[in-house]
């Protein structure tokens, strides 16, 4: 028997690894010898990760939460790493799998190691090359002492090999979060309340802000609300708000009658809005997938990006932080002269199922 333990940390953590779950599932089904347990880290309280939340993307409810949330962010891997350790020294599986880039799979990568314990990385090989984000840290540290990486597009193995990592170790399978939105895109919910009911496909735009480049400096805040309140040129935008991003707005007294703030949407929700955009403006990573999957434009406000493919292949533009390069993008999208998805290998909603077979293929073969 293969045992597998899968780690989460975060919400997102959780829709990448919801179709890994499924296939195992399947696999059960066809008698495949493999045993899975889900450890939820607990580095993020979330309100909304409630039961209600397993249940709408059928997700079951993790085995254990290991309560590792809170403090700094040394503080949170050393809790994170401890905690662990005592789940797999009473739980030991053949394979840890760790997926995306948060504290947790770093922290569960060396707390595996140490114990002599393969680590297998969905989404391996991704690099922005800025090592002002923890999330890159947390990346090459992890992607040093992986034995498996299971990669999302060509340039993530790419970056692989040129670390010098063997062709064996390198698993190109597609992106995980590609199946979950696949497998829910029928079921995606118009959210409920008043700002939600006159709107009309393709005639508003939805934006995610949270990154510290762009909303810790109030005044360069202000200044990029303007510059995108004036390019949407009066059509509705959603803003659903970190808490942190509404406390500076409050602040800045802004508001405008056509700026939509709302508090953070579950997932059916979000990606409903998401699908039915005229665009998307984010400073999120995987916001970019999914726009450019369900061919919606989308601007990037970040100066580098792990997603290059998003760009190269989808309907993805990195524009940076500067408030006075918007105009002309937002020019382009309400003129309908956006590109269009081309499509990105392997992302077809079946990733899950290639990563289940692959570590039975390794695993059934090693023992």
């Amino acid at each position: 028997m293969v045992k597998v333990t899968l780690v989460a940390g975060a919400r997102p953590n959780f829709m990448k690894i919801a179709p890994i779950i499924h296939a195992i599932k399947a696999q059960q089904l066809k008698n495949a010898p493999i045993s899975y347990r889900l450890v939820h880290t607990g580095q993020h309280y979330d309100k909304k990760m409630s039961g209600d939340f397993f249940e709408q993307l059928n997700i079951p409810e993790p085995d254990v939460n290991l309560g590792g949330g809170g403090g700094t962010q040394a503080e949170q891997t050393a809790a994170i790493m401890v905690a662990f350790e005592k789940e797999l020294m009473a739980n030991r599986p053949d394979l840890v799998v760790v997926v995306g880039d948060v504290t947790s799979t770093l922290a569960c990568s060396i707390s595996a190691k140490k114990l002599v314990i393969d680590v297998a990385h969905v989404e391996g090989g991704i690099r922005s090359g800025d090592l002002s984000m923890p999330e890159e840290i947390n990346r090459m540290v992890t992607d040093s002492i992986t034995d498996h990486f299971f990669t999302t597009s060509e340039i993530a193995n790419r970056s692989l090999r040129k670390l010098g990592f063997p062709e064996s170790s390198i698993h190109f399978v597609g992106n995980t979060m590609i199946d979950t939105l696949m497998a829910n895109m029928s079921r995606f919910q118009r959210p409920e309340g008043e700002i939600f009911e006159n709107l009309k496909p393709k005639s508003y735009f939805v934006m995610t802000m949270h990154r510290p480049a762009n909303v810790d400096q109030e005044e360069k805040l202000k200044e990029m609300i303007d510059a995108i309140m004036d390019g949407t040129k009066g059509l509705p935008v959603i803003f659903p708000v970190h808490p942190r991003t509404a406390k500076n707005l409050e602040n800045l007294g802004i508001s405008n009658p056509n700026l939509l703030m709302t508090d953070p949407l579950s997932y059916l929700e979000f990606n409903y809005l998401v699908k039915n955009a005229k665009g998307v403006i984010t400073d999120s990573g995987g916001i970019t997938e999914e726009a450019s999957v369900m061919n919606v434009p989308c601007i990037t406000l970040r100066d580098n990006t792990e997603r290059a493919e998003t760009i190269e292949l989808g309907t993805n533009e990195l524009i940076g932080t500067d408030p006075k390069k918007l105009a002309p993008y937002l020019e382009k999208i309400m003129n309908g002269e956006w590109k269009t998805y081309k499509g990105i290998p392997l992302w077809d909603g079946k990733t899950a199922e290639r990563i289940v077979e692959k570590i039975l293929e390794i695993y059934s073969n090693s023992k």
